[in-house]
């Protein structure tokens, strides 16, 4: 009964060491995503610093300005759409 205890005991403990490897891999694959992703913000801020730039230099507006003049709600009726009658599509039963 010792020796089963025993085996039990060494199998729980191995299988936790495997499954601690697993958390920490996971772990440094999430903090190497991260430095990627932050890398990326940056690269894209750059990026949108330079494209700004450029488009000042050419005295065009900025690209990315959020001012823009919202367009106005189409009017269904301006589209030539009908009210359909509530006759009409009705399933009858004979």
């Amino acid at each position: 009964m010792k020796a089963k205890k025993q085996h039990a005991r060494e199998s729980h403990l191995e299988c936790h060491h495997k499954l601690q490897a697993r958390i920490k891999e996971a772990e440094d694959m999430i903090q190497e995503q991260h430095v990627i992703i932050e890398a990326l913000v940056e690269e894209k801020a750059s990026l949108l610093q330079t494209i700004q730039g450029l488009q000042e230099d050419n005295g065009a507006p900025a690209p990315f300005d959020y001012e823009w003049e919202e367009e106005p709600k189409e009017d269904p009726e301006e589209k030539g759409l009908e009210d359909i009658p509530i006759d009409e599509g009705e399933i009858v039963d004979e």
